[in-house]
């Protein structure tokens, strides 16, 4: 099991958990109360801190239901955060509905997905031929 280290920036972070024994994510939390105008976007702070190992992200996807009942969905989707980073995770929450949105603090917002990282390096070549060669963009059809 991924051992991930976590700081909290504020007494109200909630650490991330797994809803259930064989979910792929862990939900993220607000910090704050925010007031999501319909078309607009904001970041939303989850108060929380990580050191991710190397060779490893983090990404932050949104969750369905937020997606399916309120229109709620995070920008950037996957977004990445790379072992590096030692700064507060946000999620970049956008409102695709036609009403406002109250996120409350202490309301799950998005979850994450911990990915190990397999690095590539680029080498001039001409490629292999296959089947479907360049077809793309609905080649497959409908």
């Amino acid at each position: 099991m991924l051992k991930i280290k976590v700081h909290k920036t504020s007494e109200d972070a909630v650490i991330p958990s797994y809803a259930h024994s064989d979910d792929a994510g862990m939900d993220l939390f607000s910090v704050q109360d925010y007031l999501l105008e319909a078309g607009h976007r904001c970041l939303v702070k989850t108060g929380l801190k990580m050191e991710i190992p190397v060779g490893y992200e983090a990404q932050i996807r949104p969750k369905s239901g937020l997606a399916l009942r309120d229109g709620i969905t995070v920008l950037n989707t996957p977004g990445t955060i790379d072992a590096g980073y030692r700064g507060e995770i946000g999620v970049i929450a956008i409102n695709h509905s036609s009403k406002a949105y109250k996120i409350e603090k202490g309301q799950k917002i998005a979850q994450m997905v911990f990915n190990k990282i397999e690095k590539a390096k680029f080498q001039i070549s001409s490629l292999s031929m296959t089947k479907r060669g360049e077809g793309g963009f609905g080649s497959t059809g409908l």
